[in-house]
């Protein structure tokens, strides 16, 4: 089994799920661009091994698909690790001695949480100080167009309390802004940016360390939603998956234990005195720019690595990405600690499309009336979940990744309206769509076969798809489609407040309405024949209790949704974020770089 970087590309080149690239290549937007189209087509990992102007080599994709994160994790798949914790939590208390003695196997597993101490290791192999430091030397990606300069995308950020000593590693991307410098991008409901909080309350600098590489798992813990429980964080987790101890070492420079298997580790400080400085933008896990604000800044005082160290990136932007099984991971995990707070969840799945927070699928065994609303609002204050923005529930025989068809059977179930409900809350502080910073509301659906008490099924049959030149015509509307099941995309290039919810109520009032329950406007670079594209610009794009309104169409009530860009005369004045996208001169050259990097035509 493997425990570091190394051994898991090693491990993924033998079973062919590596490619190694010996062209030179750009960390500027040129990596993006072949790691975009490899991981959207299911290729493999990518070992870029002549990064331009670079001293070390770089690997991305090793998440890239589901397969590869279950080995990441040293499981046959995501559901094995699951069920590991399903079996976890079955422990016996009757049964005398033997009894006690069955539960040994599962206590040996919990023995293994904690991390081992050991001195030294690979990662301190090299160690630069003060002017030896040099972040430029590293093949740190700039990753999209518009960013505001290169990013470390896969960082493992370790803080301490200042009051309890409890670690946190946390996933934080970190711009560059010179030699010794980062951002550090520590949201308001971070971990990290609590422990910012306490070492000013204290009058202290906070010490940080970033490790780069080390176990593939550890790199999964840091992403994953761990329970603010003492003495469980993202060490203690990887132990679990493992099965055994993450080795830990001192650092040399600050107070912080780092992993001793790591590629690089970087050692700093924050000052929390210190003013804030912009950091963005940045092209986000959400497909959208996060625009510019100001963050705290990293001072990085050592650099240790490994003698010859590979440097680990990722890139996010618009769905799927690498990240999708990263959040699939913690879907499985999870599933059994939520399960036991709300019993009746037989499944639940976050779509890409939905970037984590925007929406939940989600499966009930449904026994009494209002059951949907009780799952919905009880996952709602379960840790990161949170930030979701849509929950669809249903009790039918559809499982929650066939991510159509689960609209599909909501939309059968569900009269607006009558069965949905908004709520409030907080949300993720990267949505550029919600009423306030890091505030707004959320939709819920209960597309669940309905008891007595909630009304009757309401017999209703769904449209079938149809084309533009079969819908009318509007000379707002730049481009439409139908989807069978309920949907009418409409996209529009909108010039003036008020568009998108008059384009909304004009559809609803068409006689080609009926049989659709959900209508749409969209951007003009949505294509409204791509469903999964359709739902990411949407739920990006809505505050639900603002955008999401119930009209009376043909076939009865319908949701209409205004998934387009709001102006400021619609009093939104955050400034509104552009969909990231590669720029043309990129593409082209990676078009002709393609065959030889890859021996394959170029895709599409």
């Amino acid at each position: 089994m493997y425990t570091d970087l190394q051994s898991f590309v090693a491990e993924l080149e033998r079973r062919g799920e590596l490619l190694r690239i010996r062209e030179s290549v750009s960390a500027e937007l040129e990596i993006t661009e072949i790691a975009d189209r490899m991981v959207k087509t299911g290729g493999p990992a990518l070992l870029f091994e002549n990064v331009a102007g670079k001293d070390f080599p770089l690997v991305i994709g090793l998440y890239g698909t589901r397969e590869r994160m279950a080995l990441a994790l040293g499981a046959k798949s995501l559901d094995a690790i699951g069920e590991r914790i399903r079996n976890l939590t079955e422990v016996k208390l009757g049964g005398g001695l033997l009894g006690l003695a069955s539960n040994l196997p599962k206590l040996k597993e919990l023995a293994s949480l904690p991390p081992k101490r050991v001195r030294g290791g690979p990662v301190q192999e090299v160690v630069w100080r003060g002017d030896e430091v040099d972040l430029t030397k590293l093949p740190i990606l700039t990753c999209w167009p518009q960013d505001g300069g290169p990013f470390i995308t896969l960082p493992l950020v370790i803080s301490k309390d200042p009051e309890t000593g409890e670690p946190n590693i946390g996933m934080y991307r970190m711009q560059v802004y010179d030699r010794a410098t980062t951002g550090m991008h520590w949201q308001r409901h971070k971990t990290g940016a609590k422990h910012l909080e306490k070492a000013k309350r204290l009058g202290r600098r906070l010490e940080v360390a970033v490790a780069l590489g080390g176990d593939p798992a550890l790199t999964y813990a840091a992403t994953a939603p761990i329970p603010p429980i003492p003495g469980i964080n993202e060490f203690s987790l990887t132990g679990f998956l493992r099965g055994r101890s993450i080795e830990l070492t001192k650092a040399l420079t600050v107070d912080l234990e780092v992993p001793a298997n790591a590629e690089f580790v970087l050692e700093g400080y924050v000052d929390p005195e210190e003013p804030w400085r912009p950091e963005g933008p940045f092209g986000d896990h959400t497909g959208f720019y996060t625009l510019s604000d100001l963050y705290p800044v990293f001072h990085v005082t050592a650099i240790t690595m490994r003698e010859r160290p590979l440097y680990p990136a990722t890139i996010v932007g618009r769905p799927p990405m690498e990240d999708a099984y990263l959040i699939e991971a913690s879907e499985r995990i999870f599933l059994v600690p939520a399960q036991l707070i709300l019993p009746e969840i037989v499944d639940y799945h976050m779509p890409p499309a939905g970037i984590a927070h925007n929406l939940v699928n989600v499966v009930i065994n449904k026994e009494y009336p209002g059951q949907a609303y009780k799952v919905a609002n009880g996952l709602l204050g379960l840790g990161q979940m949170m930030f979701a923005k849509v929950l669809l529930v249903t009790d039918e025989k559809v499982k929650p990744q066939e991510h159509l068809a689960f609209w599909r059977t909501v939309l059968q179930n569900a009269v607006p309206g009558r069965d949905s409900q908004f709520a409030k809350g907080p949300i993720d502080v990267l949505d550029h769509s919600s009423r306030s910073w890091s505030y707004g509301s959320k939709l819920i659906v209960d597309g669940t076969r309905k008891h007595d008490e909630e009304g009757a099924n309401a017999a209703w049959t769904p449209n079938e798809t149809r084309s533009q030149a079969e819908l009318p015509t509007h000379e707002a509307v730049s481009r439409q489609h139908q989807l069978a099941g309920g949907f009418w995309f409409l996209t529009t290039h909108k010039q003036r407040a008020g568009q998108g919810r008059e384009l909304g109520a004009w559809a609803a009032a068409q006689p080609e309405a009926t049989g659709v329950r959900l209508i749409a406007v969209l951007d003009h670079e949505t294509d409204p024949a791509d469903f999964e594209d359709c739902i990411w610009t949407l739920l990006n794009n809505i505050d639900p209790e603002r955008d999401v309104e119930v009209l009376t169409g043909p076939s009865g009530p319908v949701f209409v949704m205004d998934g387009t860009p709001k102006l400021p005369e619609e009093g939104f004045h955050r400034g509104w974020p552009e969909k990231i996208t590669m720029t043309e001169a990129v593409k082209r050259k990676v078009d002709a770089l393609w065959p030889r990097l890859v021996n394959e035509p170029v895709p599409g």
